[in-house]
């Protein structure tokens, strides 16, 4: 049990709040705005960030996509060295949020910015970030993680850089009420997946992070439970428990899986499938595939999580997998593509990147992977 941890963004939690951006961002610094489509436009947010940075000199960045392609924050890194920006504002969901950090770490970079998700360049620093959170699922917001496509070779490639927490993030709780549902089914599996990726390993006597997964976990099934009942509550709920599920805290000096977040990402960056989408198809498969070396942290989730009295890990799974059925999620990937040579493509982008045994034991590797997509095509 030991660890190092910060975690210096400011969080301000709560309704308006996004009014009080001016009094973290230094008025004579000239601002990139940053944001997706047109979301921000209709439900209100998009005016309400313009009106507090009246004082301000800024420019904006719109398009950012679900899946944020290197291609297209390549115009936003022209436009804010042409700019000269001293600060980004990121308004909208992970990916917007994953885009920013991108164009922060590269800001300062002659070189092509893919270089930093190939591991060939280390940034030294980056422009300083603010957050205005308009979808609940990634924690971006609030750690080093950004998750970038490439869309030339359709690879989709994860990054942490020390420079890229925010210096602020506006969570309003209020925004989510303008999402459909499949936004607000994909931040609930999001973050139970991401929960569960550091918390379904094996037994290792950490309490506190044990706990804390288990609260999580078992407040989203609530949520999950009353999603036809959504209140203001509610969607509190949901904004703070995805922010604590990947804020850095419950992964503290225990073991982390992860090895669904690889396969889905190469599922995402080829197919375009909802990243939350590839993971609860993958999980419950990997699941199956791994149980001896997770049963034990099965059996616990059964007990503690979904309230079950079984020594059979297979009704714990199935369990898993029944919750992303009742959401209305698809689990199979010919669902969402035709491609008869998904095995073909996904196993040597995993090798590429740099995943040939991974997990929390790592123990998968082309042949597990092999298993767990045969059963989720």
């Amino acid at each position: 049990m030991e660890f190092s941890y910060l975690n210096p963004t400011r969080i301000e939690f709560g309704q308006a709040k996004i009014s009080t951006i001016s009094s973290f961002i230094p008025k004579n610094y000239k601002v990139l705005f940053i944001y997706g489509g047109g979301s921000i436009k209709r439900n209100g947010v998009y005016q309400q960030v313009v009106n507090s940075l009246e004082e301000y000199t800024w420019y904006e960045f719109s398009g950012v996509e679900p899946n944020p392609t290197k291609e297209n924050l390549d115009n936003a890194i022209k436009l804010a060295k042409e700019k000269n920006v001293d600060y980004i504002l990121a308004v909208g969901g992970g990916s917007v949020i994953d885009g920013a950090k991108y164009v922060a770490n590269s800001y300062y970079y002659d070189g092509d910015g893919w270089d930093i998700l190939e591991g060939k360049h280390i940034s030294t620093q980056a422009l300083p970030i603010g957050a205005i959170l308009t979808l609940a699922a990634t924690g971006s917001e609030s750690n080093t993680g950004s998750v970038i496509t490439k869309s030339e070779t359709k690879e989709k490639r994860f990054f942490r850089s020390e420079h890229s927490f925010p210096k602020f993030a506006i969570l309003d709780p209020d925004v989510l009420k303008s999402l459909d549902e499949r936004q607000i089914v994909n931040g609930l599996i999001d973050s139970f997946i991401h929960t569960c990726e550091q918390y379904l390993t094996y037994k290792h006597g950490m309490l506190a992070q044990d706990n804390y997964s288990e609260g999580i976990l078992k407040a989203l099934l609530k949520l999950a439970s009353t999603i036809e009942n959504k209140d203001d509550l509610w969607y509190a709920n949901l904004m703070w428990l995805a922010n604590q599920a990947l804020n850095g805290l419950i992964c503290l000096g225990v073991p982390q899986d992860w090895a669904t977040h690889y396969i889905g990402h190469e599922l995402s960056g080829l197919y375009g499938i909802d990243h939350a989408r590839t993971l609860a198809i993958i999980q419950p498969n990997l699941l199956r595939v791994l149980k001896e070396h997770k049963t034990d942290k099965l059996l616990q989730m059964g007990k503690n999580v979904f309230n079950m009295d079984t020594q059979d890990p297979d009704e714990v799974i199935n369990k898993i997998e029944n919750l992303y059925k009742s959401l209305g999620v698809e689990l199979k990937i010919s669902k969402y593509t035709d491609d008869k040579e998904i095995k073909e493509k996904v196993i040597p982008l995993l090798k590429k990147h740099g995943f040939s045994e991974f997990g929390e034991n790592n123990i998968v590797n082309s042949a597990i992977v092999e298993k767990i997509l045969d059963k989720s095509i």
